[in-house]
């Protein structure tokens, strides 16, 4: 049955992103109060005064010399840098839609993205306009419609700086942004998961720009305010909104990080008093494991949150362990624009692995995994407590997959909910438990093996730096069997023979007899994992077919000796 977020409803204002940014009258922070600041150039930072002015006079540049007007799009090619914001904004207030899209796409796939969104202009920064010079050249973006962010401008002049962008000389500026309705019209078109979104600048939990709101359970903020490390891609749908659209209507300062490497992570935080961050898996497995973590003082932390996959009980309880990292979690998606569950800071050692509750809004409900539309109706609901794939329905939630009408009925019913792909359930007190993927799931003889419950005992073994489970097909028993692909500690070459046994019996004796290693122990070199920290299963389940071919073939070529 439909569980209703615990929280009361909130009063949705109707306004396109710039207006409920910059217009506002209940702004609580002084608009001098610098938001972004260049991890790399602390010089370049700008306040929210400054993003407001640039925004304006880049939109009407749009507007005047290039006729970008509502519903055109603007793709952004670029590593995180503090012109983003101002780029972006500006961009709305013409009326465009900004496409993001990951810097490190092949021409290929940016050149996909530029002809199926129907991009009219690209903003790049300078470190990767090769691939945007060539991607726009394969689908006839002339390079007059090329611009540039980040401190370093094009040599040779061809390309112009988004801040050369203004309205033209002895015009007149346009006098308003375009009119915008903010339930139809798009605002960003995603393509990290592939997906349409209308994101929303939201409350970033219990922080402030004064310290002046406290939580038990987590240290109170500095008189200063809290201070965020900008460590997520803005490309996608999380950062995107935590950390571009979130900090400037709450006034929070946000240090940016171009690139992540642990180093200058932690270099960061202990040399701006970092007191949040918004993190994935991977970064919580190197504050849990990576040795540099020890040379550095990241006290300041109050808490993170962790989001865009499954953080596990063990990894947390580690992290806090070693460096007294606190870490709550949250959950949502692309087509959720994004959070639906949050964990409240108080309860981040309370319910650890807990997504925590509803958002306000919202309604959820859990279905029989697996279960498709029929003649019956749709999948069966489930009752609070049981495990079952969840939906959601609530004013955050998509319109659609972008042309492609056929996924669309696929994932949202006609009455709006959402399927979300992801199983889970929901305890007595209302705190949401994901518990793995529908697709991911692993079937041993009729029997679901969930590889994040693997993966989270495995990755607290001492042998064990990072993993993945997943599911291999047996012709031999007709079943799948989970196998875990490992990254040893110490790499490959410390991998010693009788590794894989020793982790295999240790793991048997912890879980039920389905879910035991079966596919066995294969160590690799890394684990895919997508920029936003998902495991890439679909890559390891290529490779163990590729491998289970080559045996077959070299089968077939003993037999035909024999």
């Amino acid at each position: 049955m439909p569980v209703p977020s615990p929280y009361p409803n909130i009063e949705l204002q109707e306004k396109d992103i710039y207006s409920f940014l910059f217009t506002r009258k209940d702004r609580p922070f002084p608009a001098n109060k610098y938001i972004y600041q260049d991890g790399d150039d602390p010089s370049r930072r700008y306040t929210h005064t400054d993003v407001a002015h640039l925004s304006l006079r880049f939109g009407q540049g749009l507007q005047s010399q290039f006729d970008i007007k509502k519903h055109d799009v603007v793709a952004l090619f670029t590593p995180n840098d503090v012109d983003y914001p101002c780029v972006a904004f500006g961009a709305l207030w013409a009326g465009a839609t900004v496409s993001p899209a990951n810097p490190g796409y092949t021409i290929s796939e940016f050149a996909y993205q530029l002809r199926d969104s129907g991009a009219k202009l690209v903003v790049s920064h300078w470190s990767a306009i090769e691939t945007v010079r060539k991607s726009c050249k394969e689908v006839g973006i002339p390079s007059s419609h090329i611009l540039t962010l980040g401190s370093q401008h094009d040599p040779s002049g061809e390309l112009r700086h988004w801040t050369n962008v203004k309205p033209a000389s002895g015009s007149q500026p346009a006098s308003a942004p375009a009119k915008i309705s903010p339930k139809e019209d798009l605002a960003f078109l995603v393509y990290s998961s592939g997906t349409t979104g209308r994101p929303k600048a939201c409350e970033a939990g219990k922080l402030s720009h004064d310290g002046s709101k406290r939580s038990e359970n987590v240290p109170d903020a500095p008189p200063t305010g809290d201070k965020i490390l900008s460590c997520l891609p803005f490309f996608h749908i999380y950062g995107l909104t935590s950390l571009v659209l979130a900090p400037l209507y709450n006034g929070i300062h946000t240090i940016i990080l171009a690139k992540f490497t642990i180093e200058k992570f932690c270099s960061l935080v202990q040399e701006h008093k970092i007191t949040f961050i918004y993190i994935v898996p991977p970064m919580a497995l190197h504050l849990a494991k990576h040795p540099c973590v020890s040379d550095y003082d990241l006290s300041s932390i109050r808490i993170t949150n962790s989001g865009a996959a499954p953080l596990t009980r063990e990894l947390q309880e580690a992290v806090f362990k070693r460096c007294g990292v606190r870490i709550k979690q949250g959950y949502g998606l692309s087509e959720t624009s994004p959070t639906t569950h949050e964990q409240r800071f108080e309860d981040w050692d309370k319910k650890i692995g807990s997504i925590g509750k509803l958002m306000p809004n919202m309604v959820a409900k859990f279905c029989e995994v697996g279960a498709e539309d029929g003649p019956d109706g749709p999948p069966k609901e489930l009752k609070a407590g049981q495990t079952g794939e969840l939906y959601v329905k609530g004013p955050n939630v998509f319109k659609g997959y972008w042309k492609n009408e056929e996924a669309t009925r696929g994932c949202l019913t006609e009455d709006g909910w959402f399927r979300t792909g992801d199983v889970g359930h929901v305890d007595e007190d209302g705190d949401t438990w994901i518990t793995d993927r529908v697709k991911e799931l692993i079937k041993y003889k009729g029997f679901q093996v969930p590889p994040a419950e693997l993966e989270g005992y495995l990755i607290d073994h001492d042998l064990v730096d990072d993993v993945a489970v997943v599911g291999v097909n047996s012709e031999e028993l007709g079943t799948e069997l989970p196998r875990a692909y490992i990254t040893r500690n110490g790499g490959l070459g410390a991998v010693e023979k009788g590794d894989d046994k020793k982790i295999i019996d240790w793991l048997n004796a912890k879980v039920a007899n389905h879910k035991k290693l079966r596919g066995g122990v294969k160590f690799v070199d890394a684990i895919p994992k997508s920029p936003s920290g998902k495991l890439l299963r679909r890559l390891l389940k290529d490779q163990a077919k590729k491998e289970y071919a080559e045996i077959e073939k070299q089968k077939q070529k003993l037999k035909a000796k024999l």
